[in-house]
């Protein structure tokens, strides 16, 4: 009667977990991913209408996506814009302003579409998804217009053709911009002012980024999404935009070594001159707008003399390559733009791993099966041990049974004897555990390095288009034939089901001694973990799955040099499966 009580409470607590998995899902991986284009929707969005993140960003209203189209094409057809053309970043600037609010990442596609345009970065303002940069003055305590006219003294600026933008800012004032862009995401922008008047003028340089939140990645506890900064010493993810709206504006202390706003894949920050200390602050601007600004201190620009400061603006990819090449260079903690967490020292070197086995063998899914391969190769030993040891308990068991009937009544005594027994025959009853135990750290580290990494973000294997996301072949759409996306707590992928069997197989295997509650929970937990991780990356799965696969293999094989403990497990089984047929047919 008490083992069926636990066995219903049991399915009670899993039947729970189940039904409010899909709000938290819902919370933790909003859909839709990448939303469709409906040649219906309507041209305006809702105001004030709650917007839905999702996992990497973007605008997921169709009507929004629709207007940002129209209003990019107005924007852009000005010719008062200087192009930008890089290896890796194309746009242009605005000389209204001297805006930069044009950005598109060449080496990103925004979907897995074939046909799909690059990664749109920077947006012009007052567009569905405006996210711009600008650098400026503050002249005698006045900010220049927005609605100022810059010069250029080209049409496009590139690796090797920097461009200066001038405006004369009248009383014998001069303000130039001159803009360098490198062959990665870093642009750098002079800011001088040449006073030609008779009279010292007070200059203080500033820069800016502003943005949109409608266009923010979802935030999750392992990738933050909003402002973020290295101040003094340390990176600062403290910040999220429901702060800014609810506490006003923030500025971190310590000295800003950069600062601005990131998303699960994408960066834009600001990089003052070196050894400068401006002003930093984030703050809210009203109607789903955010700025990151710096301000450097006022300096008086004496008659007939020029002043200039040399800042840096990234406008790109979170590629840890990338960033880490800047932080090596002086830009501090510059790596700390992708959020490792604490376990940075684990996470970069496995990224590190899997793209060399890439490297070898071309695909990201077969270098995950590789790194699973070489990850339980060197844990073998361990295993080997864990069972060796499993078996010596197995021989004791006798022994362990004489001397808890023998001091039953003594538990302090019973543990003594017990370790005696333990330590006289060489044995340790929790090495069995300490293979799944380092395998716990490996699959944090690979979660979020399957999560955050951006050599990760759309690579292919098999039917699954991308391995950071989830599994987009489920059972109830016939595994993408049917034209509909199931809710998450139904959308159960190939890789899920295949988790959840291979998880059963090894449970079947396990060789250790249960009582019947145990085993009821453990013939239902596979099933609920393959509702619980049908969410999760596809990359995530497919390294559980043959993780399973080659502990089916292992267990086989230390099975076969262990048969003692292979036929202890099965003469417990049968004792008691017959014990079970006894107590029933006495009731």
């Amino acid at each position: 009667m008490e083992n069926s009580r636990n066995i219903i409470l049991v399915v009670v607590l899993s039947l729970a977990l189940l039904l409010g998995w899909e709000a938290a899902m819902n919370y933790l991986y909003p859909q839709p991913d990448e939303p469709p284009v409906t040649a219906e929707a309507s041209m305006a969005p809702v105001d004030g209408a709650e917007v839905e993140h999702s996992r990497t960003g973007g605008l997921t209203d169709p009507a929004a996506v629709a207007k940002e189209v129209a209003d990019l094409e107005t924007a852009l057809a000005s010719p008062a814009r200087v192009q930008i053309d890089s290896p890796k970043i194309a746009g242009s600037i605005n000389l209204t302003g001297a805006v930069i609010d044009d950005v598109v990442l060449k080496d990103y596609a925004e979907t897995t579409d074939k046909d799909s345009g690059p990664v749109r970065l920077f947006s012009p303002r007052g567009t569905p998804a405006q996210h711009f940069a600008q650098y400026g003055f503050l002249v005698n305590g006045q900010k220049v217009s927005d609605d100022a006219v810059w010069s250029a003294d080209g049409d496009q600026l590139a690796v090797g053709t920097p461009v200066t933008l001038t405006y004369d800012a009248g009383n014998g004032l001069e303000l130039q911009q001159r803009y360098s862009i490198d062959e990665n995401y870093m642009i750098t922008v002079e800011q001088s002012i040449a006073n030609r008047s008779a009279v010292p003028s007070v200059v203080q340089p500033y820069g800016l980024v502003s943005r949109t939140s409608d266009t923010a990645s979802a935030d999750f506890f392992i990738a933050h999404s909003g402002p973020i900064g290295v101040f003094g010493d340390g990176a600062n993810y403290d910040y999220d935009y429901d702060d800014l709206d609810d506490d006003g504006p923030a500025s971190p202390q310590g000295r800003a070594e950069w600062l601005g706003f990131t998303d699960i894949y994408w960066l834009s920050a600001l990089i003052p001159q070196d050894g400068a200390a401006p002003d930093a602050t984030f703050r809210a601007l009203g109607g789903k707008t955010y700025r990151a600004d710096m301000i450097y201190d006022p300096v008086t620009v004496p008659a007939g003399r020029k002043y200039t400061t040399t800042s840096r603006l990234y406008a790109g990819a979170k590629d840890s390559t990338i960033l880490d090449a800047y932080e090596d260079a002086g830009l501090q903690q510059f790596g700390l733009a992708i959020d490792w967490g604490w376990f940075r020292w684990f996470e970069k070197p496995l990224l590190w791993l899997l793209k060399t086995i890439h490297g070898l063998v071309g695909n990201f899914g077969v270098a995950i099966i590789g790194l699973t391969i070489i990850v339980r190769g060197l844990m073998f030993p361990i295993a080997q041990k864990g069972f060796a040891s499993m078996a010596a308990m197995k021989a004791i068991q006798p022994r362990m049974k004489e001397l808890q009937e023998k001091h039953k009544d003594d538990r302090v005594k019973q543990q003594q004897e017990m370790q005696k027994l333990f330590k006289e025959e060489k044995v340790n009853p929790l090495s069995g555990c300490l293979p799944m135990l380092l395998q716990i750290p490996i699959f944090f580290a690979l979660y979020k390095v399957l999560y955050l990494a951006i050599e990760m973000r759309h690579r292919n294997f098999l039917w699954i288009d991308d391995l950071s996301a989830p599994d987009p072949a489920t059972i109830l759409n016939l595994f993408g034939l049917l034209p509909f996306t199931p809710p998450s707590f139904l959308a159960i992928g190939i890789l899920a089901v295949l988790l959840g069997v291979t998880m059963w197989l090894t449970f079947r295997l396990n060789p250790s001694a249960m009582d019947p509650v145990q085993q009821q929970v453990f013939a239902i937990m596979p099933w609920v973990l393959m509702f619980i991780m049908a969410p999760f990356a596809a990359g995530l799965l497919l390294y559980w799955v043959t993780s399973n696969i080659l502990t089916l293999a292992q267990q086989k094989y230390l099975y076969s040099k262990h048969p003692q403990l292979r036929a202890a497990a099965e003469k417990e089984k049968a004792d008691k499966a017959a014990a079970a047929e006894a107590a029933k047919a006495k009731s």
